[in-house]
């Protein structure tokens, strides 16, 4: 089967794709010298461990683990604490990334000083690339405190120090990338004429993507709101996950720019943000001549939302 090699560039670091890695990254390594030794089989990228993995069905699929970067960052912290005293800040335990209860919207605790705010502000970056190498269980969590980057207070600088000892106690998670198909209900999705509404059309292909090879994937979105989930704004928060077979490639947890009156509103919303980036990720395949099996799928809790976009009438 004829397929492309790519080569994942990212400032210093190369990751390459290919049945035959090595040989091409050592002909890259004629016009663009690499450290020495460090040419060999992917183990360390971008803050993350790389390895494969036999899942229970035989196949073999690579997973990525943060523990280190974890664990590097919660030693970090906890030094700064200690260089100041503070060590008591740290919580020796967390079961969950907030205590009970807490919102960050509704926190009226002192503001932190320039220096203070600053340091959250790191902290929020540490976090935040945490949730893009793999840490999906702090993603909400994270993303409520991103929020509060402009005017930060005690009680949020508490909160990552309550994250950063939740991560210390659950470092060890890892996960994995299952290039496997799922089997999908077509009789879940109702097929319409839509000809009436938009005419004869076709998708639109980008004109200068490449020929399509090696084997197709699909595609598909889970997406979900919680409504007027923020007490103050009353604002609702957008949140879905996109797999390429069975593999997460995309998580986002983001507050609505928009105030929605109803349960279905705030569902509509998320569901068009999902979809928006399902459509960009689309493109992006198309451009790097990965084959798509078919349609995306989009699954929803809301079946007026499903109805209301899913029926031409």
């Amino acid at each position: 089967m004829r397929y492309y090699a790519y080569a994942l560039l990212y400032v210093d670091d190369v990751l390459m794709a290919h049945h035959d890695a090595l040989t091409a990254l050592r002909d890259i390594d004629k016009f663009f010298k690499m450290k020495t030794g460090s040419i060999g089989d992917p183990d360390y990228y971008l803050g993350v461990k790389l390895r494969k993995m036999t899942l229970k069905n035989g196949v073999e699929a690579w997973a990525m683990s943060s523990s280190k970067y974890a664990l590097a960052a919660v030693a970090n912290v906890v030094d700064q604490l200690k260089s100041r005293g503070l060590e008591h800040m740290m919580p020796k335990s967390a079961a969950n990334p907030f205590k009970g209860g807490y919102k960050p919207e509704m926190d009226v605790s002192p503001e932190l000083d320039a220096e203070q705010a600053t340091y959250y502000q790191s902290q929020i970056g540490i976090l935040r690339w945490l949730c893009e190498i793999g840490r999906i269980d702090i993603l909400v969590n994270v993303s409520m405190l991103w929020s509060h980057l402009a005017l930060p207070r005690e009680g949020h600088l508490e909160a990552v120090y309550h994250n950063y000892s939740y991560l210390r106690n659950k470092h060890n998670a890892r996960m994995c990338f299952d290039p496997t198909y799922r089997e999908i209900d077509m009789g879940s999705f109702k097929e319409c004429d839509w000809k009436t509404f938009y005419g004869n059309v076709n998708e639109a292909i980008p004109p200068n993507a490449p020929e399509v090879r090696g084997k197709e994937v699909d595609l598909r979105l889970y997406d979900d709101s919680d409504h007027a989930g923020e007490e103050v704004t009353r604002r609702s928060r957008t949140g879905f996950f996109i797999f390429l077979n069975m593999a997460p490639v995309v998580w986002f947890s983001k507050r609505q720019p928009t105030v929605e009156t109803s349960i279905f509103g705030a569902e509509f919303v998320a569901m068009k943000n999902g979809m928006e980036t399902l459509r960009r990720l689309q493109y992006k395949l198309k451009m790097m001549g990965v084959p798509l099996s078919g349609p995306s799928f989009i699954y929803g809790d809301n079946m007026s939302v499903i109805h209301n976009t899913q029926r031409p009438e």
